[in-house]
């Protein structure tokens, strides 16, 4: 697929994906949504990829929300097809095995916000402003920001943010557990590659069922959520993994994972 809105850039172990619309501070409209579907889909195909790091173009946003002028004439059956198709995107992102590292360069609301909820890991520039704005101009959030934000910080915040609708600082996201680090911004790529690399140094199969023990013991009640760790537990002495890294303790050397 050729891109006009998505860049993508391998640095060894890591991808990267940049929305590239800064005139309209990377705001997302239909076929924004595709390219990034398909560039993920890219990355996570690739076996040499391990994590991936997504940014916006520019100093000023993330992703600043949906592109309004497109969304302001849909319909209601439009309107199911957009979130639908935004909900299965961030879907895809948490299924991942691959590790995801949200860098979130300005504001990221609305669906900006709602897609760096869908990753991993999200570190902030000083400058971000996060938030799920919806409810200012009528709707409220399509793309699992009701659902994923009460998860992350809690019901009675998250409630403050979605009904109200005013943004937060990237300091206050940071004290409510909305992200994991701040950072100035002139410094946010190399912090987000030194954490991704750092995780990609790590073992695949590990992270994956580490990633998804978490994410998927959310869902159901704590004694099955046990019993979904215990059979990931248990799969990860089924891999290489295991191996070189208990291993590699033993004879006091640093893994080499595969």
């Amino acid at each position: 697929m050729d891109f006009q809105h998505v860049l993508i850039e391998k640095k060894g172990p890591v991808g990267i994906l940049t929305i590239n619309r800064p005139d309209k501070l990377n705001a997302l409209n239909t076929h924004v949504v595709q390219e990034i579907t398909a560039a993920f889909k890219d990355l996570e195909s690739d076996p040499d990829v391990r994590v991936i790091i997504i940014t916006g173009a520019g100093n000023k946003a993330f992703i600043a929300g949906a592109d309004i002028s497109e969304m302001k004439e849909i319909t209601p059956l439009q309107a199911l097809e957009f979130a639908s198709r935004g909900q299965k995107m961030l879907e895809n992102m948490e299924k991942s095995d691959k590790i995801v590292i949200a860098a979130i360069n300005g504001y990221a609301l609305g669906g900006g916000c709602e897609l760096s909820m869908g990753c991993d890991l999200r570190i902030a520039s000083e400058n971000a402003k996060i938030g799920q704005p919806e409810i200012k101009i009528g709707v409220i959030p399509g793309w699992g920001g009701t659902q994923r934000l009460t998860r992350l910080v809690g019901k009675t915040k998250a409630k403050e943010l979605i009904l109200i609708g005013d943004p937060i600082t990237a300091k206050e996201a940071l004290r409510i557990g909305l992200v994991n680090k701040v950072v100035p911004q002139e410094t946010l790529m190399e912090e987000a590659m030194k954490t991704a690399e750092t995780v990609a140094k790590l073992g695949s199969f590990s992270l994956g069922a580490a990633k998804h023990a978490v994410d998927r013991g959310l869902e159901v009640d704590f004694e099955k959520a046990e019993e979904l760790e215990r059979q990931f537990f248990a799969l990860c002495f089924a891999s290489p993994d295991q191996k070189e890294g208990m291993t590699a303790f033993l004879e006091k050397r640093t893994p080499k994972f595969s």
